[in-house]
């Protein structure tokens, strides 16, 4: 089975970096003030692993 890469949006504090770092992954919603995943996105493990440890909410996780 697939990983699968998840935002916890009720975590997020829309500060972008992972949208900055991983634009093919993921983007910004301007109404909610929050980061998502791009629905049928190729998640590339290295540029996820960096949104991942770059996000200083914590709230990027593979599945």
């Amino acid at each position: 089975m697939a990983k699968t890469v998840r935002i916890d949006e009720d975590e997020c504090i829309g500060c972008e970096a992972c949208v900055e770092g991983c634009p093919s992954v993921f983007a910004f919603n301007d109404d909610e003030g929050k980061a998502y995943v791009i629905e049928g996105a190729e998640a590339g493990d290295d540029c996820v692993d960096e949104a991942i440890a770059n996000c200083p909410a914590a709230c990027i996780t593979w599945e």
